[in-house]
């Protein structure tokens, strides 16, 4: 575990390249939003190598390549609400999509959108 509620293995890249960097950042916003609801959170999309980010059609600029956002979804919770307590929180990056929400530790921001 590199977190109360978190282990590095949940961050790896999807493609089966074992990139699994973290942002210490990132895993604080995390588990203030796991502490919020008080329930699990999948990580659908953490960090990603260039290969992969490029094939999931992310930017080459994501935040994902190094280590710093994590797509996830908290069990039984609306993504709104997600989203609206990211946003709240005033950190980095929030991007509410259908189903999940995208959050980052940039230091450029914040930023906020809709997908």
């Amino acid at each position: 575990m590199i977190s109360e509620h978190f282990a590095r293995s949940e961050f790896k890249c999807k493609c089966g390249c074992d990139y699994d960097t973290v942002d210490y950042d990132l895993l604080l916003i995390l588990e203030a939003v796991r502490s919020h609801f008080g329930k699990p959170i999948t990580i659908s999309s953490g960090c990603r190598c260039v290969s992969h980010n490029a094939a999931v059609g992310g930017s080459d600029r994501s935040q994902h390549l190094y280590g710093r956002a994590a797509d996830i979804i908290v069990s039984d919770t609306d993504p709104l609400l997600v989203y609206d307590l990211v946003d709240q929180m005033g950190v980095g990056g929030a991007g509410l999509y259908s189903g999940w929400v995208h959050v980052d530790s940039r230091t450029n921001g914040p930023a906020r959108w809709q997908g």
